[in-house]
């Protein structure tokens, strides 16, 4: 009993602070099947992704909606669209992957396997699947899941999903030609606008220069190395097996 709530208070802290360290050398791989583990954690770290501000938003306007800000609003909408197109496109890409779902043979397991390292990639870096194994396709997903990240003000890393919305918004706007940018029906200021464009090349500045390094002083494959240097900016912690391979430029870049 008494390991047993070390284990379980390591891995509660971990998860709600998007950490992945696990006490478990293999991860959380052996808990593939378990229900409470697929339900426990990923609820830890979606909670710890969402941040603060909202927990005080929800808890202070008790569940209404409407008076909700409008942070929470986008964080809470993005959050929930994120999570069924991640755990959708998992489900479809790796399937029948004998490898990472299709090793399983119940579709329960397997849909429990899609659900969690869907939710997992953007920043928390548990695994219940061998990420080296996932199709070149998952692969590039989880490397925008992982530069998307979580919320402003929480545990999460990445651009935020805030950042992520605001820019979609206003690339919409721009073709549509408008001059203001709404959202649930409240405007966003123009300097809201140009903060999200300036994060947002910096951002890709940032990990451009970053798989660019480690490709010069790298013979390695390509996509591992710039899902390696996604993962290390969402401050995600999941790798496709590159790490040990990294001389000391890299692990410097890292």
């Amino acid at each position: 009993w008494g390991m047993g709530i070390w284990h379980a208070i390591f891995h509660s802290i971990s998860a709600f602070n998007n950490a992945g360290f696990s006490t478990f050398t293999p991860g959380l791989v052996p808990y593939s099947a378990d229900p409470l583990v697929n339900l426990v954690v990923p609820l830890l770290f979606i909670a710890g992704g969402l941040g603060y501000v909202v927990f005080s938003d929800v808890f202070r306007e008790r569940a209404k909606w409407s008076r909700y800000t409008l942070h929470t609003k986008i964080m809470l909408a993005g959050t929930a669209v994120l999570i069924l197109w991640s755990v959708a496109m998992v489900a479809l890409l790796e399937w029948n992957n004998p490898a990472t779902l299709g090793a399983h043979e119940s579709a329960g397991v397997r849909a429990m396997v899609a659900w969690f390292q869907a939710v997992t990639t953007r920043t928390a870096g548990f695994n219940t699947t061998d990420i080296g194994a996932l199709h070149d396709s998952t692969s590039v997903m989880f490397i925008s899941l992982m530069l998307i990240g979580g919320g402003s003000t929480s545990t999460a890393g990445g651009i935020k999903v805030t950042t992520f919305v605001i820019m979609i918004l206003a690339t919409i706007a721009f073709f549509r030609r408008r001059r203001e940018l709404t959202a649930f029906g409240r405007s966003i200021g123009l300097e809201q606008v140009l903060k999200v464009m300036a994060l947002t090349a910096i951002s890709v500045i940032l990990v451009f220069v970053g798989v660019f390094a480690i490709t010069a002083a790298h013979e390695g494959d390509f996509l591992d190395i710039a899902f390696e240097v996604a993962s290390a900016f969402g401050t995600v912690g999941l790798s496709r097996g590159f790490t040990d391979e990294l001389n000391e430029p890299g692990r410097l870049m890292i």
